[in-house]
Formats: C-alpha cells, structure tokens, sequence
C-alpha cells in the first residue's frame, strides 16, 4: 500500500475498531484521507475530517469529493430492530456508492462480514449480503472483504471473553467443537491496504481473510487460547441456545437499545461454522497475515490490562 501520486481515499467506520486502525495505515503510507466522523475531530496531518453520517447523502458527496478511492467499513452490527439494519448495513451502502459515482471515484473497497455467508441466520447477515449485492451489480471496480471474528487492542467483544477467563470459564456456543476464522485487526487493515490499488486479480471478487492457519479453530480451542493469554487454564462452557435466547431478554430488559445480547445475534452466535473458505482467501503474492493468533491474544490481553479495561 503507497500513497504514490497522493491519492485521496473516502473513509466511512473511520473513527471504530478496524476503521480507526486502517486509517493510521493509510496516512502512514502517503494517502490523503477524507474520514466521516459523527463528532468532532482532533485535527491531524493529512486528514479531513467530514461531520455527517451514512444517513446524509449530502456529507456522504462531500467526504467523496476529490477522491479516486472508497474504502466502506461503517456498518450497524448490532441493533434493537430490523430497520436499523436495514438503514445502516443497506441504505447506507447505496448512499456511499452513489456518492462515489457521483463523484467519480474509481475504486470501491467494502468490508463485509462472513455472516453474510449465512443470510438466513440472522438480519445482520441478511443485511450485511444485500449490501454485497448492491456494490456487485453498481458497475465500479469494486472488491469486498468478509473478515471472519476480529480481535486485537480496543476490540470490546473479545473484552467480554477476556473478562470471563479472569473467573477460569468462558462461554461458546452449544457445539463446542464448531469451527470459526480469526484474524488481528492490524492483518485485516494490511489486508485492506494490500487491495487498495488496482489490480486484474481483484476486480469484482468477494475475499475471505483470516490469521492463515492450516485448519479453522474450534470454539474450545480459541476459549482456551484467550485462557493461556491471561496465564490461566479456563473451562470452555457450551451455553445452550435456550439459555443465551434467556440472556437476550434480560440483556434487552436492562439495557434496552445498548444490549448486547440480541436475539439476532443469539442465532449466528449458535451456528457451528464460522470458519474462511480457503478457496476464497487473498492471492498471497497481495498479501498474507503475519500475526500468529497466539501471540496477538497474548498482546491483547496486556493491552487490556495496561489500559484498565480487564
């Protein structure tokens, strides 16, 4: 990834978990960033900041203004209801690709979920696959991502499991033998920058990204992994579907639109494969991880701790 020509990428999720991370990438190597920010900004080198939100088509117009490259990594992943979803994961993807036409931009980069392998689970997959459909058939030369589960310093999700191993136990879904993908979000941001340019092999191709590892973890052996990252022996526990449907209702009871625990999360948090399609990873002559998740949870965990959060 290089700034050659300073070029001006278009920003959305630029002040979020992954979004906030690429664009420190980004400005390190030589783009101008036009970033879309709900609130104000601390001003900084090469960057501009655009107050609006994906709701707005007018800020979406101005924070593509003068750009050649969109990378669209805002999107709603968790909400009380269908319409927040739909709003954010498909109206929202519509307004950033008719405010890049409208401006010109040439390249389309879109981070997607591999929830919207399995749209029938939840709305968020339903919606997260109809965003896809949106920017395949929008006639830019677009590439989409679908990161599987992201973890690294700052990521409040994985805090959760953190926080469970702290007490020797850590609750995964009710087949505890299911398989899932991970990846550190400085791999998944190089992996971004790595497809920001051009290139005949990823033009209109929907890629599948994780750590690199030769088989898919298993629920139990990445519990026990965030366990030896704390320096504890933890007890992964299969949490039946009933029980965390249970969890929802007190979640939303007591938290009302802030839970964490929806029922639309419930149904993809029970699904037994959340593992990459090797078929479908990235050409490693564009990019491959070089974080080995051990070690990245390892880091995590002292990040937490240096900064209070555990």
């Amino acid at each position: 990834m290089t700034g050659a020509k300073q070029k001006t990428i278009a920003l959305t999720g630029a002040t979020g978990f992954v979004g906030s991370r690429f664009l420190d990438l980004a400005v390190k190597n030589g783009f101008f960033v036009r970033a879309l920010t709900r609130t104000k900004q601390d001003d900084r080198p090469n960057v501009t900041w655009v107050r609006g939100a994906l709701n707005n088509r007018k800020s979406l117009d101005q924070l593509c203004d003068g750009a050649q490259i969109a990378v669209h990594i805002a999107g709603v992943v968790n909400a009380p209801d269908r319409e927040s979803f739909e709003a954010g994961n498909v109206a929202g993807t519509l307004s950033m690709i008719e405010a890049s036409k409208q401006s010109g931009v040439q390249r389309f980069i879109h981070i997607s979920s591999l929830a919207a392998t399995q749209p029938d689970l939840s709305i968020y997959g339903e919606t997260k696959a109809k965003a896809e459909k949106i920017i395949a058939s929008s006639g830019l030369d677009w590439t989409i991502v679908r990161p599987p589960w992201v973890y690294g310093p700052g990521d409040k999700d994985t805090l959760d499991l953190f926080k469970s191993a702290k007490f020797g136990f850590v609750p995964i879904p009710p087949d505890t033998d299911g398989k899932l993908s991970v990846i550190h979000v400085d791999d998944l941001c190089a992996a971004i920058g790595a497809i920001v340019p051009a290139h005949e092999d990823l033009t209109t191709q929907i890629f599948e990204i994780d750590d690199g590892a030769a088989k898919p973890w298993t629920q139990s052996e990445f519990a026990k992994a965030i366990g030896a990252a704390l320096g504890k022996q933890i007890k992964p526990i299969g949490t039946p579907k009933p029980l965390l449907g249970f969890g929802a209702k007190l979640d939303r009871l007591f938290r009302r639109n802030r839970a964490k625990l929806t029922q639309d999360r419930v149904s993809y948090f029970c699904h037994d494969d959340w593992s990459i399609d090797p078929k479908k990873r990235l050409p490693e002559q564009i990019w491959k991880p070089k974080i080995d998740t051990l070690k990245g949870l390892l880091k995590t965990g002292r990040w937490y701790r240096q900064n209070d959060w555990l």
